[in-house]
């Protein structure tokens, strides 16, 4: 049957082209076109293949080189020509070798008088123009010169053929030789001024397609510099801002206003960044290193050119977005390469297991009395980091046994957190309308603190007026210690703060972490601390919402950057601080803010008051470095209560980010601690994240466009008048924080029943010690079955923040160990059946120094697994010469974890490996016979979809990429055999599934998520073959009736499923495209030019039959 269509088709193809019959030629395009006009494009790729454009086009050629053409002919054979060229990608190629191009210019010509005849030529030349090459040929034939006698100013006639003939122009300017033509002959400046006339007439927006055309003819001009430099010329940014902002809210231009949009930006003059140089204001010379020359300074034709940003990758993500980057090579996926150092080096960590050979023999040596004396030194805080918590335990100084504490406090434990399901505090907090939350929290009475209990009014105090504010915002470390030793001495300043403004937070001191700042050490010897750092944060009462994007706010903005430029007389343009320049810039008696980062975590190079309440920001790039900008954390003071403050963070490097789904930055109030409510929040609206005009240039590009830069831009408004206030990427977390954090937990724990172990793991090259934290039950006895059931656990390795702006990762690591070390049945049984390494920040330097991602070298940690060096990048040699260790004494990790953070997704998730996912994935043929693997790797993502409110297996991928090769994912699943080898990453913003859908994390879902991971690590084992007999039991009598939490992991399961999760955030609806040729819209022109040819189609089918029926009343007698 196939075979007889194909041999019909064929026939009709070659009666078409050598009949000369008038009545056979139109039967014959009557019944290709009604086989054409139904079903799917198939048909045509069908036709197309079988020879239906080239035998189309022969007609064409043959019809309109006869001494009369027959229009007859002609304007149904132009219908099906526009149709199958549309689709048929050679079509321009085959119109050029039958010479159909110079044959459908000739017929424009003859028809410029003749509307219906020429908006038929027209299609065609749009199909034709549709292709660069074959656009370039009609140029040269004098097709632009040609449509601008069509394109005339504004009049109600022969409308439709005008708008053709804008797109026909729009297509043919697309290529490089046209567009450079229209510069020459000053077609510029007829375009703009043809929309002008449009615009000033039209004035129903009847024509809005018309003009809309005309502005793609000016875009594809502006692609080119010579286009830019002629529309500026023309004052062409000055005219279509005007007219941008008068039509800004009718929804009825919304075809025009996105087109203007992207002309703005894409004329806007690029420029360098206002830095003195691209690398960062900070410099380390790596010991053992050739010291690095001074950065030269930047100008206008001397950038880096790191290539299209378009196409990069997200530095953050694992995603897979190309699969040329799965790695194919069975061999490399399954090869498991030797050590990469001496065996004997691997002795060293021996001393880093202790564990293993301590006798334990003061177990036995003490009495009931002796250890009950020793507990008073230990503090319990039984707080675990449960989101639905309702109350936080802190450390109070009247505490003096662990025992006592645990008698007085009542909490939840974990596993009936899970049952209970989500926090009633947090399902209301959803309904709640987005608002500031501090003004929220004023509302409902500002003399109560976050824990319930009254405090003084800031106001009120009589003792107020003594404090300094701005002094007490970032306090110099000097000032609150002498050279005396004495502790009361060290802290009589901050204790006499305290005193006055009491504040109880979990496992934080604020003496202690000064005591530890001190100790610090950073490439520029900070001297200030900030003051939320030394202060504490206790999360809010309730969750917050994700923004609500207001409609527009992006086109605002990108308005209000074009008129600096068209307006400059308007813009401020005052620089007020810099780490470039160390003479104070900020003038105390000046009204404008006042900025500083030159503390722990700090990151901001420079501010620019722009406009009264307008600032550019720009943020340094991570250490020895010239990029990677997108942490920052700084204060700001001098503020008015009330105003909204514009900031513009002008140096990003990523192409999209989560500010633009709901995402805001985080803000600290000083006045707000100091009334009790001690807390980061979510803050800013007319949050928006698009390209700005700032680029990099090289000279070795010869002056072609490098990388671009991004604008964050959010409007805050504080909550108090000449407040301090502190703003951040995310909720910050400092080195000092876990120092001082680890040394509290120490304190806390119970040492007969916990065996708590802190030690460095290496110095970092900025000489910081990195800490590695054990953490298992203590034997029963010293007896030989307890000493070989304590040394026989099985090992589980955590490691977090490789990457220093991460910060959501150590907020997760936080809630793991002090989840580890609380009195939870859970955790206790955790202890009893795993020893857990742990180190919590793998780059101290980088997290000190306020760096993104990088280490003080300049290079990404999370790359240098493969082969670390021990002087260049000890903590990842040292952790993996211990990961090694513990793999050549017969104690692999049953799990290895890396937490981290994740800029441009949502909700938590893991990445994992497998070589047979990989080679699927990649359309390679894998036997299941050859290549055996344990499917295992999926078991802990799906426990943890089943039990953590803020995980989606969705988002879970298990493929191995080539550029993760040197990641520890890889290669600890590689090189040690650790099947179970993951990434978690946390999203910066919050979720779009489960319970805590439409919320951004706050600190404690971030902890919470710490602390179920942990009980995911227990499922899991519960699920093993290798489960003991005594941990089945125990567990069982623990969960009470095993059957209810699998019941309600089975509800979870099955609610979670029925959640539409997309693994990739949409397009943003208002995203504006700077790409000088989209797909899409080719795409959409195509189905309007499809749309145009059947409606014409059906018209004179009408007119037809009318005139027939006509025909017919005049016959009758």
């Amino acid at each position: 049957m196939a075979e007889q269509e194909a041999s019909g088709l064929q026939v009709l193809l070659r009666t078409l082209q050598s009949s000369s019959d008038k009545a056979s030629i139109l039967t014959i395009l009557q019944v290709l076109g009604d086989l054409l006009s139904v079903g799917t494009d198939r048909r045509i790729h069908y036709m197309i293949s079988k020879g239906g454009s080239e035998a189309l086009l022969q007609t064409l050629v043959d019809t309109a080189r006869t001494a009369s053409p027959d229009y007859d002919i002609l304007l149904p054979l132009f219908r099906l020509l526009a149709k199958v060229g549309l689709r048929d990608k050679k079509f321009g190629q085959k119109a050029l070798e039958l010479e159909a191009l110079d044959v459908t210019l000739i017929l424009t010509r003859k028809n410029l008088s003749h509307s219906h005849n020429l908006l038929h030529c027209l299609w065609v030349l749009r199909v034709f123009a549709s292709s660069v090459t074959t656009g370039a040929m009609l140029g040269i034939n004098g097709a632009m010169e040609l449509l601008f006698k069509v394109i005339t100013p504004y009049t109600r006639k022969h409308t439709q053929t005008i708008r053709a003939a804008t797109e026909v122009l729009a297509a043919l300017l697309k290529s490089k030789s046209n567009s450079r033509r229209a510069v020459n002959r000053g077609y510029v400046t007829s375009l703009l001024r043809l929309h002008q006339d449009w615009h000033s007439h039209d004035t129903f927006n009847t024509f809005v397609m018309i003009r809309r055309g005309l502005l793609l003819c000016l875009q594809h001009i502006a692609t080119f510099r010579s286009g830019r430099e002629a529309f500026l010329a023309a004052q062409g940014m000055e005219t279509l801002f005007s007219i941008t902002q008068n039509c800004l809210d009718n929804k009825g231009m919304e075809p025009v206003i996105s087109v203007m949009l992207q002309i703005l930006r894409q004329c806007y003059p690029e420029s360098p960044l206002p830095l003195v140089t691209a690398s960062s204001a900070y410099a380390f010379s790596v010991p053992g290193s050739i010291a690095a020359e001074p950065p030269p300074a930047l100008s206008e034709e001397d950038f880096e050119d790191e290539g299209d940003e378009e196409v990069e990758k997200d530095s953050d993500s694992e995603d897979v977005k190309e699969e040329d980057d799965l790695e194919t090579d069975v061999e490399k996926l399954s090869s498991k390469p030797g050590l990469d150092r001496p065996e004997e080096e691997l002795m060293q960590y021996e001393s880093m297991c202790l564990e293993l050979s301590y006798s334990f023999e003061e177990l036995e040596s003490k009495s009931g009395d002796e250890s009950n004396s020793e507990d008073s030194q230990y503090t319990n805080h039984h707080h675990i980091p449960i989101a639905a918590s309702p109350k936080q335990h802190c450390l109070k100084k009247d505490q003096t046994s662990w025992g006592q504490e645990k008698e007085d406090t009542v909490q939840t434990s974990l596993l009936s957190t899970v049952k209970m399901g989500r926090s009633t505090v947090h399902l209301s907090s959803k309904k709640r309308p987005v608002m500031n939350i501090y003004h929220d929290m004023q509302s409902k009475g500002l003399g109560i603190n976050s824990l319930g209990n009254d405090i003084p009014d800031i106001q009120t105090s009589p003792k107020e007026d003594a404090w300094d504010i701005e002094a007490i915002s970032c306090p110099r470390m000097s000032a609150f210690f002498s050279n005396s030793t004495s502790p009361r001495e060290a802290g009589e300043a901050i204790d006499k703060l305290l005193h006055i403004h009491p504040k109880h937070i979990p496992f934080h001191d604020p003496c202690l972490y000064m005591a530890k700042a001190r100790r610090t050490r950073s490439v520029v010897d900070f001297k200030m601390v900030a003051f939320p750092d030394i202060w504490g944060h206790c999360p809010p009462p309730s969750a917050q919402s994700m923004l609500e994007r207001k409609c527009g706010v992006q086109r605002i903005k990108i308005l209000e950057d074009v008129q600096r430029f068209t307006q400059p007389s308007d813009v401020i343009n005052k620089v007020i601080f810099s780490l470039d320049k160390p003479w104070p810039l900020q003038d105390t008696a000046s009204s404008c803010l006042k900025f500083f980062s030159k503390f722990e975590s700090g990151n901001l190079r420079k501010a620019i008051q722009v406009r009264e309440f307008e600032y550019d920001l720009l943020i340094n790039a991570d250490v020895n470095s010239c990029q990677h900008q997108q942490w920052f954390y700084f204060k700001v003071s001098g503020m008015r209560a009330d105003i909204p403050y514009r900031f513009n963070i002008i140096n990003c490097e990523k192409p999209n980010s989560q500010f633009n789904y709901g995402m805001q930055p985080t803000l600290y109030s000083l006045k707000e601690a100091l009334l009790g409510r001690p807390s980061w929040i979510r803050t800013g609206n007319e949050i928006c994240y698009y390209k700005n005009h700032y680029r990099q240039r090289a000279a070795a590009t010869g002056g072609a466009s490098g990388k671009c830069y991004y604008t964050l831009t959010f409007v805050v408004t504080f909550p108090h008048d000449e407040d301090v206030c502190y703003l951040a990427y995310h909720y910050p977390y400092t080195y000092t924080a876990l120092m001082t954090h680890l040394d509290l937990l120490g304190k806390s724990v119970n040492p007969r029943q916990v065996y708590f172990r802190q030690e460095v793991l290496c110095h970092t090259l900025g000489g910081n010690p990195c800490p590695l934290v054990t953490i298992t039950a203590m034997p029963e006895s010293s007896s030989t079955d307890h000493l070989e059931q304590f040394r026989h656990r099985p090992y589980q390795v955590i490691t977090a923040r490789v990457h220093p702006g991460e910060s959501n990762a150590s907020w997760v690591m936080k809630g793991t160990l002090e989840f580890l070390v609380s009195s939870d049945p859970v955790a206790r049984l955790l202890r009893e059946n795993f020893i857990f390494k742990i180190i919590p920040m793998l780059n101290p330097d980088g997290v000190i120094n306020g760096n993104h991602r990088c280490s003080l070298r300049g290079e990404d940690l999370n790359r240098q697994w493969l082969s670390p060096q021990a002087h260049l990048q000890p903590t990842i040699y040292h952790a993996k010469g211990l990961l090694h260790y513990l793999c050549s004494i017969g104690r692999r990790p049953v799990v290895f974890c890396d937490f981290h953070g994740h800029s441009q997704k949502k909700n938590v998730f893991l990445y994992g490996c497998s070589v047979k996912e990989t080679l699927w994935q990649a359309g390679c043929t894998v036997s299941a016979s050859t290549l055996l693997e344990d499917v295992n790797y999926r078991t802990l993502p799906k426990i943890l979809d089943k039990l953590a409110p803020a995980f989606t297996m969705s988002s879970c991928s298990f493929l191995v990429e080539k550029s993760r090769a040197s990641t520890a994912r890889v290669v600890v699943w590689r090189e040690m055999g650790v099947s179970r080898s993951y990434t978690m990453e946390s999203s910066y913003c919050g979720c779009n599934q489960g319970p805590y859908q439409g919320l951004q994390f706050g600190t404690s879902e971030l902890e919470e998520m710490g602390a179920m991971f942990c009980l995911g690590l227990l499922i899991l084992e519960l699920k093993s073959i290798s489960c003991s007999h005594q941990l089945l039991n125990q567990a069982a009598t623990l969960l009470n009736a095993e059957d209810a939490l699998d019941y309600h992991l089975q509800r979870r399961s099955s609610s979670s499923s029925n959640t539409s999760e997309l693994d990739d955030e949409p397009a943003c609806m208002e995203e504006i495209d700077y790409s000088t040729d989209s797909s899409m819209d080719q795409e959409g022109n195509f189905a309007e030019l499809d749309r145009q040819i059947q409606e014409c189609a059906l018209n004179m089918d009408e007119e037809e039959e009318e005139e027939g029926a006509g025909r017919r009343t005049e016959s009758i007698p």
